[in-house]
């Protein structure tokens, strides 16, 4: 099968398959940083005690972590538009799967990465004359962003990976612009496989920057 290869024809559709990792990258980056200021909102809701806060919070976790991304990006793409009267672009409707996909998991990592810092953090941030929000701001905080980048490294991955089920709302991403050509030119064993090698580079990239900054920040 190997000998049947014809990887110079690849060539020929690499500013197609770039297409799609221009998208596959945007629609991720852009996501998850929406969904870092999700996550940091109803993360630090989940251990409000106000309990209206506390409860929208795990609301809105429980339903995106308990249902499927495809469900989400289905939903979001062919429903939402029913309920609000407006046509959404698949790219819009991507970065919103994307984003409130990512919040949900990423408010996981902050509650959990708050709540690990010491409760004497905080009594030591009173006992300076500091208030409850200050503490957070400058002790807190701190401690908790840095024990966050391991498990937000690994949620970017996965965000990546995701898009990967955005080709089904028509998201020109790799895995639609793969099955483009794949359809058109019968040479789907070549255009997957090149399309599965582009995946692994990013999240090998991504996996070593990650090394990289845990050994740089010295995360324990």
């Amino acid at each position: 099968m190997i000998g049947r290869f014809n990887w110079a024809g690849i060539i020929d559709f690499l500013p197609q398959l770039m297409t799609g990792l221009y998208y596959t990258l945007l629609i991720s980056v852009v996501g998850l940083l929406i969904g870092f200021v999700l996550g940091a909102i109803f993360g630090l809701g989940r251990i409000s005690e106000n309990k209206i806060v506390y409860g929208i919070s795990s609301i809105y976790i429980e339903i995106i972590r308990g249902t499927p991304v495809l469900v989400q990006a289905i939903w979001i793409f062919f429903a939402l538009p029913l309920i609000i009267g407006q046509t959404l672009n698949s790219i819009v409707a991507g970065i919103i799967v994307i984003a409130l996909n990512s919040g949900a998991y990423i408010a996981e990592i902050v509650r959990g990465s708050v709540q690990s810092v010491d409760n004497g953090q905080m009594e030591a941030g009173r006992s300076l004359g500091l208030n409850h929000g200050q503490t957070m701001r400058y002790i807190i905080w701190p401690q908790a962003f840095k024990r966050m980048i391991p498990p937000l490294g690994n949620q970017f991955i996965i965000s990546i990976k995701d898009t990967s089920l955005l080709s089904v709302i028509l998201v020109p991403e790799l895995i639609f612009q793969g099955r483009l050509i794949a359809a058109n030119h019968f040479n789907a064993v070549e255009i997957y496989t090149a399309v599965a090698l582009f995946y692994l580079v990013i999240t090998l990239s991504l996996s070593l920057i990650l090394r990289k900054i845990e050994r740089r920040l010295d995360i324990t």
